[in-house]
């Protein structure tokens, strides 16, 4: 699926970039404060960060609702950040603002209300689309959407709310992350296969193949990981390994919440599905207890959670 191509669009959020403000047009009298005086469309048609945006919201019809009174928010990607999601999505500009799913695109990018910068906090936020993004602050300060897309332009101030610019174009997930580790598993260049049989052998598909309200963060084990595992425990593979041993080394893999990397803190410790069992965070090295987190296999969003691949296979306690 197109959606799968973020598969490498997440990272760690380590950059030392603040989140800047800009003005906004206004009128004024001697004492009252700064008023906008146009609206969120307005606005995005006179910037050329947002020419592509601008279209697009002729495109989907939605210029007579983002024109209302509102207020809105709207998290704008930049005619860059549309130009890598084409890209990513090997589509045509043509063939976005030609797509039937144009509009839930946009108003997934739109909240109802007025959230300042300073309003904005960790968690989800209900779109206008109808379904959740989430917000998280990194260790800078930096807020970004959904793991994958920054606020680099903040408080663009209109008559019906307020423009935050984004470096990236955010989707809803269409998938779950047991959907996502089987895709990834049946690809030209598979991944996870060993992660799925695993799961498979002990039944623990639906632990990680539920709905939106289950967040759950998945720490997944590379192939490469399993062979070292293997390797490590002097076994051929996950046949000499025992039921009881493997569901306790799989549930070991999942925190239950939705955390994407810039959520992650340095020496946090993590709770996991494995009773008692917490994980521990070690962001100056990249780590995960003595595993590494991959850089460019982070934030792998999906309906129930979200994905981060390691180079090593967890090891509870007592194991």
């Amino acid at each position: 699926m197109k959606n799968m191509k973020k598969w490498h669009s997440g990272y760690v959020a380590m950059i030392a970039a603040s989140v800047s403000l800009i003005g906004f047009s206004a009128c004024q009298d001697d004492e009252g404060p700064m008023i906008p005086e146009q609206n969120v469309v307005e606005l995005a048609a006179e910037d050329p960060d947002f020419n592509t945006l601008s279209t697009a919201i002729e495109e989907a019809d939605l210029v007579t609702t983002l024109s209302s009174d509102g207020p809105f928010t709207v998290f704008a990607p930049t005619d860059a950040a549309f130009g890598s999601f084409l890209i990513d999505n090997d589509l045509t500009a043509e063939e976005l603002l030609a797509s039937s799913s144009l509009s839930d695109i946009l108003t997934y990018h739109v909240v109802s209300g007025t959230r300042l910068s300073t309003d904005l906090e960790s968690g989800a936020v209900s779109s206008l689309e109808g379904t959740n993004f989430y917000i998280s602050e990194d260790p800078t300060g930096n807020f970004w959407i959904n793991g994958s897309a920054q606020v680099t332009e903040a408080d663009i101030r209109a008559s019906n709310g307020v423009i935050h610019q984004l470096d990236g174009v955010i989707v809803n997930p269409s998938q779950t992350i047991a959907e996502i580790a089987v895709e990834a598993s049946e690809a030209t260049n598979p991944e996870f296969t060993q992660l799925v049989a695993a799961l498979n052998r002990v039944d623990l598909v639906e632990e990680v193949n539920g709905g939106s309200s289950d967040n759950l963060t998945v720490f997944a084990p590379t192939d490469a990981a399993f062979e070292q595992l293997y390797e490590d425990l002097g076994v051929s593979g996950l046949e000499e390994i025992s039921d009881e041993n493997l569901t306790s080394i799989l549930l070991y893999h999942v925190v239950p919440a939705r955390a994407f990397s810039q959520d992650l803190r340095q020496d946090a410790s993590l709770p996991t599905l494995l009773e008692g069992e917490n994980l521990t965070v070690d962001l100056a090295n990249l780590q995960i207890n003595e595993s590494g987190l991959i850089s460019n296999s982070l934030n792998i969003h999906g309906i129930n959670g979200v994905i981060h691949a390691i180079d090593r296979v967890l090891i509870p306690s007592g194991l």
